[in-house]
């Protein structure tokens, strides 16, 4: 317990000094509107990306209609705060819960498939969520929910992403957490064991849908629009592209890859028809020679960084 609040506590020193860094460099002009912007980008990323692994990469429930639970959110904050006039955070929160609602009437009864038929669900849900939205004139139809005030700042991006990484982090690490690895593992031998296997599966998708609709309501809080083509299943893609390229089962292998990526974006914003050329270019070279993505299923600690020095530490002894 004494060492999981040690690394808890290293972790949130090691986030307050980050965001006191960044938000220096701000204030003082050496980080501008573009890079501020892909910043923010990342954060939401990471949020998207660390969610869909805990549905996919922890639970081995292969989803790609993400960007449904994102849409969601986006349109529901935007609602609350276009429409009803209400708070961000209320908004935000609003958004989070009716994605994790949407997320449990919608994995209920999908989650009960395998594999690629669970798959094919997810993205025929994912588009049936857009289309839906495209077709509601209360919300701008084709045009988009336009007029979204801009209450999405790096501070409100940069807290609710650690919020993300350290709840599902702790989850991961909880009981329930090690449930939904069981079933990843091995379903069947985690249903002989006592596992209720629809129960945590389920549990698993709303919680990574409730976060989608985090996501989505900074998003649209920051773009000042939610329109139907930012959540097409390329989006889903995307999301799916970071959490398979930083390794199934891996939280600091989708955070890197998050921060991979938008950077790659950020670099081709002048070429954007080669964006899914080089995203899939990636995706094949790290098939061949590392499968299992970058970090695989682990975790990049202090306590890697130290083994590794240590074993180069004795490496040098042994050559001496």
């Amino acid at each position: 317990m004494r060492a999981k609040m040690k690394r808890d506590l290293i972790g949130l020193v090691g986030a307050v000094v980050l965001y006191a860094v960044t938000m220096g460099l701000i204030e003082i002009g050496l980080i501008g509107a573009f890079w501020e912007l892909n910043i923010v980008l990342i954060c939401i990323n990471i949020i998207l990306a660390v969610s869909l692994n805990l549905i996919t990469g922890f639970t081995g429930q292969f989803s790609i209609g993400h960007a449904g639970f994102m849409a969601v959110g986006a349109y529901m904050s935007a609602v609350m705060t276009v429409k009803l006039g209400l708070p961000f955070a209320v908004a935000i929160l609003a958004g989070a819960i009716g994605a994790a609602i949407l997320g449990f009437a919608i994995g209920l009864p999908t989650l009960r498939l395998q594999g690629d038929y669970l798959a094919i669900a997810t993205l025929g849900l994912g588009e049936i969520i857009r289309i839906t939205i495209l077709n509601i004139p209360y919300v701008g139809g084709a045009s988009g929910l336009m007029g979204i005030p801009r209450y999405t700042t790096f501070t409100w991006a940069f807290f609710a992403m650690v919020l993300t990484v350290f709840f599902i982090k702790n989850f991961i690490n909880s009981s329930h957490g090690r449930a939904c690895i069981s079933i990843r593992e091995n379903e069947i031998a985690a249903e002989a064991m006592g596992v209720d296997t629809t129960k945590y599966k389920v549990l698993a998708f709303t919680i990574g849908a409730a976060f989608a609709g985090v996501a989505g309501g900074l998003f649209s809080h920051y773009f000042y629009i939610a329109h139907p083509a930012s959540f097409t299943f390329m989006k889903s893609f995307d999301i799916l592209t970071m959490v398979v390229l930083g390794g199934l089962g891996s939280i600091t292998g989708s955070i890197t890859s998050a921060i991979l990526l938008t950077f790659i974006s950020a670099a081709l914003a002048s070429y954007p028809e080669w964006r899914m050329v080089i995203y899939s270019l990636l995706l094949i070279v790290l098939m061949i020679y590392r499968p299992q993505g970058l970090f695989g299923n682990k975790e990049l600690s202090l306590k890697a960084f130290g083994r590794l020095a240590g074993g180069g530490q004795r490496g040098t002894a042994q050559n001496r």
